[in-house]
């Protein structure tokens, strides 16, 4: 089965190796037939400790690497 990949934002890296990014998604309510938009937060494992607050980032699930953390920083720039 393949892994989930997400895109968002980094608003948090000031744990050692862990950011946490924001991913927003967009729906259309049911009945109000409104656009809704979501957010949600993950934290994810950067080895290298190398994105700051801003930047836009892909995320990528994996094996459980803590309590709470279950995604890894793929990559700033992947398509």
């Amino acid at each position: 089965m393949p892994k989930r990949i997400l895109q968002g934002t980094v608003v948090s890296d000031k744990n050692e190796k862990t950011v946490v990014v924001k991913v927003e998604r967009r729906f259309t309510h049911p009945v109000m037939k409104k656009t809704v938009r979501m957010t949600k937060k993950y934290k994810a494992h950067d080895e290298s400790n190398a994105h700051k607050v801003g930047d836009e980032v892909f995320i990528q699930e994996s094996k459980p690497i803590s309590k709470d953390k279950r995604w890894i920083v793929v990559s700033s720039d992947q398509a």
